[in-house]
């Protein structure tokens, strides 16, 4: 029976190894090769005129990738890292140390492994665009300015700006405390940025302008990127009222000095409406030719002045006038500025930093029209100044 049990065992063996290959394999059955990785690269080989900024993205299929190398025109390496994507869904970019030229050809090289650990190897060559020029904008406040409440942020192109939504686009600004601030487009070469209400009393406010790789249209392209950071300071609004002749100057909500003062004349009045401080000049000749009236001519004037607080680039000042200090409190007699006493004048002008505002109202004369007439546009009206709207 024993002798019995083990050849039945054996035969048992026998009809399973006759059941498998030799090899450990199925009988009859081959193993599937791999497929190979396959690398997709944007921008796609021989692509032209790519933005220096613009992503360069990589798709793997069946498999990963293992590294990515790039290199301009004449061999030398663009150091750069890769980010993989947060998910299977989208791809992986190659970010440049520093941001690509202009008008540079760049190949990247990427190798990539599959499931059998083979490698397989993609190029793409590719070339940035060559822009007709390249512009700069002047921004002001400047940085490290503290200014007042006031004072809008203000860029200026030196060309007219054709695809204003880009541009503003990569207009950022933040601050230390967050307003509700948009640009609106003064002209086509001309934008600037207010909240709805003045700035916050003492806050920092920074603005990136992300320029550099920025098609403005028509050949134009942002040149290189800026950071601008000013600070807010103290809330300084006066407000001049023409009719009855006195001027109340605040600090903060604090009601500090009431002048008497002089405003524009029946035919010289002061404009109406918000006005911002841009200018602080100790002395001044206050010349009628700088708004287009010869100095020779009826009306014409040549005079020096001292504590001349620009408030307008329409010829408005907040100066001192001991020449009208008899008018000032009951008549308005100047050619549009803000007549006080010698003393007051001294003392507003030391109180005074370019960005505080004085309203001006109870004049004859219509709406201010000056550089910085921001805060005289409804906000609405300012808002549909946007190009991104």
């Amino acid at each position: 029976m024993r002798r019995a049990a083990a050849v039945l065992a054996m035969g048992s063996l026998v009809f399973l190894a006759g059941c498998t290959g030799s090899d450990g394999e199925e009988s009859g059955g081959t193993t599937a090769a791999a497929a190979p990785a396959e690398v997709t690269v944007v921008p796609a080989d021989g692509t032209g005129d790519v933005s220096p900024i613009a992503p360069v993205e990589l798709s793997v299929t069946e498999g990963e990738l293992t590294e990515v190398s790039v290199v301009d025109g004449v061999g030398a390496e663009v150091a750069g890292a890769l980010t993989e994507a947060a998910d299977d869904s989208g791809p992986d970019v190659w970010t440049p140390q520093e941001p690509l030229a202009y008008g540079t050809t760049y190949t990247l090289t990427a190798t990539a492994t599959n499931t059998a650990d083979e490698e397989s190897e993609t190029t793409s060559t590719f070339s940035t665009v060559t822009p007709a020029a390249v512009s700069t904008p002047s921004v002001g406040p400047l940085g490290g300015q503290t200014v007042g409440v006031g004072m809008p942020i203000r860029v200026y192109f030196d060309d007219p700006v054709a695809d204003k939504a880009a541009v503003e686009r990569n207009l950022v600004v933040t601050s230390s405390t967050p307003t509700d601030g948009v640009w609106s487009w003064v002209d086509d070469s001309e934008v600037h940025f207010r909240p709805s209400q003045y700035w916050p009393a003492n806050i920092d406010v920074r603005l990136d302008a992300n320029l550099y790789g920025v098609d403005f249209g028509d050949g134009v392209w942002g040149e290189k990127n800026r950071t601008v950071e000013f600070s807010i300071g103290d809330r300084h609004v006066s407000v001049a009222d023409a009719s009855t002749h006195t001027m109340e100057v605040y600090d903060g909500d604090r009601l500090v000095q009431t002048f008497p003062m002089s405003a524009g004349s029946p035919d010289n009045p002061s404009y109406n409406g918000a006005h911002v401080v841009t200018e602080m000049n100790r002395d001044r000749i206050m010349d009628s030719s700088t708004y287009g009236v010869p100095v020779d001519a009826p009306g014409g004037y040549r005079t020096p002045v001292e504590y001349a607080v620009r408030i307008s680039d329409s010829g408005e000042f907040v100066h001192a006038a001991p020449w009208s200090v008899a008018q000032q409190g009951n008549t308005n007699v100047s050619h549009g500025c803000i007549n006080l006493s010698t003393e007051r004048a001294k003392w507003f002008f030391e109180f005074s930093v370019p960005g505080d505002v004085v309203e001006i109202k109870g004049s004859g004369a219509g709406t201010l029209r000056s550089d910085i007439a921001d805060w005289t546009v409804p906000w609405d009206e300012w808002q549909a100044g946007s190009a991104l709207k």
